[in-house]
């Protein structure tokens, strides 16, 4: 993506990132980011894994992937050997509930994550991990537009407010930040939310500042961003996170501010109910 702006988001310092380093193989047709990325987690936190579904079959030439389509047999083995790394390589536990996209091939790899952890926890079916809900507000509208431009245009003018029935992208993000802080596990557990290319791109461009991303930026299916909160109010607080072999942070409040001077009015945020506005 795009530099990062340095007064809103910054890398880790190499002395505060985990010393560890993964030793075992990675699962067959797992991104190479994802390896490198857990090389730098921290320990003891409350951490998500949100991550694209597994491996699934082929989309239309536009980019254009029907809610039907499901997983792959490689995709299937992918999902459960990923969960079966993560639960014997990482100081974190998966026993705990996971939240995904309602549509089955998210709701198929978060199941076949925890089966290869050993586990079988509730999964909670979440609109904001699906559209409409985190990007798409008036999908009649939208929906056009998207099986017309593509994905990547659309994720483009979505970023540019250049697109008839969705948020703005400060919204979109804030979302979303929202749902995974008011879903984080105890310390020391690693929780999965499962969702979607187009969810996942955007927000990490609203997380990154950027109102444009080419294919280079687009998540593979089964990469994902590692991502934890400070120990703060909502408001107070910074996200942590981890995506392609790099740690940033990024304080919320500085989205908030932004959000605020694109004229927007925060009652539209679904924001944690402890929130407080001045």
């Amino acid at each position: 993506m795009s530099k990062l702006p340095n007064n809103t988001l910054s890398k880790l310092s190499a002395a505060q990132r985990a010393s560890h380093t993964p030793s075992a193989p990675a699962p067959s047709h797992l991104p190479d980011s994802m390896m490198s990325s857990v090389g730098l987690l921290p320990t003891d936190k409350r951490l998500i894994l949100f991550t694209r579904h597994s491996l699934r079959e082929r989309s239309d030439g536009n980019g254009f992937a029907s809610y039907q389509l499901p997983l792959t047999q490689k995709g299937r083995v992918l999902a459960k050997s990923w969960g079966r790394w993560l639960a014997g390589h990482l100081p974190y536990s998966l026993d705990v509930d996971s939240i995904s996209s309602p549509i089955g091939r998210c709701i198929d790899t978060a199941q076949l994550m925890q089966a290869g952890a050993g586990l079988q926890r509730d999964i909670s079916h979440q609109s904001l991990l699906v559209e409409p809900g985190s990007l798409v507000t008036e999908p009649e509208i939208a929906n056009p537009i998207f099986k017309e431009i593509g994905v990547l245009n659309f994720i483009n003018r979505f970023l540019q407010g250049n697109l008839e029935g969705t948020k703005n992208a400060y919204q979109g993000g804030l979302d979303l930040l929202s749902l995974f802080y008011q879903n984080q596990p105890e310390h020391g557990h690693l929780m999965l939310a499962v969702s979607h290319d187009t969810l996942l791109s955007a927000f990490l461009a609203v997380m990154f500042d950027v109102t444009e991303i080419d294919w280079n930026d687009w998540p593979k299916m089964m990469e994902g961003v590692f991502l934890w909160f400070d120990d703060k109010p909502f408001e107070q607080a910074s996200a942590y996170f981890v995506w392609r072999g790099e740690v940033y942070v990024r304080p919320i409040h500085t989205l908030l501010d932004s959000y605020r001077a694109a004229g927007f009015h925060p009652n539209k945020l679904l924001l944690p109910p402890e929130v407080k506005w001045t």
